[in-house]
């Protein structure tokens, strides 16, 4: 009685692990919060001891220094403010302090090399248990999330290579990628650096290396050599996506009508005017609801829905694409949809059919997760025969 009544617990267990992997096939995590400059937000160059300048160098944002107060200037095209050993400097310099340690006690989500060439990474805080390099281009990708947080973390020293870059994808912002160093900071010649650095020690920004974000170094000096560094505010987010369903995704034989939903929605700060959604296969599509005020403006947080119906005879891809205008510029999405229609004749059950997958998983998930179940019967049916043994 004892070992039926285990082995029921057991295969009941089976059941419960499947089911819950089949319906969440991944776990979300929760989006890492921004790092807060204080009053260090609008310093393009912050330093502790002095800041030289070799060439034509522009500076888009402020330049502090505290507690030193050598700042040679020759050649520097400043587009902001000054602050050499006054109180805004010291002020901004406790906050880089605050920010600095933020950043650096995050938890670690991704492990990277040193060397971050070739790489593209998702938001997230990473640390490569040493030096931080890169001598090639990385990419970083917010995906469609323009307060998407990229920490990056050294151990020591961040040397980044002649003609490197950091690429900017999917509504990634500079203000919002952060690189701890514990050490100094050299940006190599005509490199194109994104983000804010915050070093213990020192800055050198070689010979044409441009930044679009800080230099901040806590205690030591920021090198300039004929460079363009920018912090201007974090501007305002044009965003717009789209989103596509489709009534059925899969059809018999000789295949049926099928009704496209289409939701288009403004996650940015921005409002669009000129709202359209085309499909690449099916004409019309109609707007349904969602301006509220019915100003014909998408304004951020609301959500339009556009439809189209269609008969569709074969297995179809089609692309959606919704576009508007926000202050000006042009910004647009894509959505796509597969709907399969089985071959064979109408009402023979189609030889297309009998192998669909369910639409929450794909065939290397469903292999894994048979296999698994497969696994743990085993193990009951082990345990069950030692205990009838």
């Amino acid at each position: 009685m004892k070992s039926t009544l285990r082995m029921r617990f057991v295969l009941l267990t089976v059941l419960m692990v499947f089911s819950a992997l089949l319906v969440v096939p991944t776990l979300a995590s929760a989006a890492e919060p921004t790092v807060n400059l204080g009053t260090s937000a609008g310093f393009a160059v912050l330093a502790g001891t002095t800041i030289t300048n070799t060439g034509p160098t522009t500076i888009t944002g402020d330049v502090g220094l505290h507690p030193g107060s050598a700042f040679v200037d020759t050649g520097v095209t400043l587009i902001g403010a000054r602050h050499i050993s006054d109180a805004v400097a010291q002020q901004a310099k406790i906050d880089l302090v605050t920010a600095y340690n933020d950043a650096a006690g995050r938890p670690v989500s991704s492990a990277v090399p040193v060397d971050l060439v070739g790489l593209t990474l998702g938001p997230g805080v990473y640390n490569s248990g040493g030096v931080l390099g890169l001598t090639g281009t990385l990419t970083l990708d917010a995906q469609g999330d323009p307060d998407a947080v990229f920490i990056f973390q050294s151990a020591s020293t961040l040397i980044t290579a002649s003609n490197s870059q950091i690429r900017l994808i999917n509504g990634a912002r500079f203000c919002r990628v952060f690189w701890v160093v514990p050490s100094s900071a050299t940006l190599g010649t005509n490199s194109q650096f994104v983000g804010h650095i915050f070093a213990l020690t020192s800055i050198a920004a070689q010979t044409g290396a441009t930044v679009e974000g800080q230099l901040l170094a806590r205690n030591g000096q920021v090198t300039l050599d004929n460079n363009v560094i920018t912090n201007e505010i974090c501007l305002p987010q044009r965003v717009i996506n789209i989103a596509k369903t489709a009534s059925r995704t899969s059809l018999p034989a000789g295949g049926g009508s099928v009704t496209y939903t289409y939701t288009v929605t403004n996650p940015g700060t921005v409002e669009f005017g000129n709202v359209t959604v085309i499909d690449n296969k099916v004409t019309p599509v109609t707007y349904v609801s969602g301006d509220v005020n019915g100003d014909e403006i998408l304004q951020p947080g609301e959500a339009w829905i556009y439809r189209a119906t269609v008969n569709l005879t074969a297995t179809t891809t089609n692309i959606a694409t919704a576009s508007a205008v926000g202050a000006g510029i042009v910004t647009t999405d894509t959505a796509t949809v597969r709907v399969l229609v089985a071959s064979g004749a109408p009402g023979s059950g189609g030889a297309g059919f009998g192998g669909l997958l369910p639409n929450t998983a794909t065939p290397w998930y469903s292999l894994l997760l048979v296999g698994a179940v497969l696994v743990l019967l085993g193990i009951a049916g082990r345990i069950a025969n030692r205990n009838h043994g």
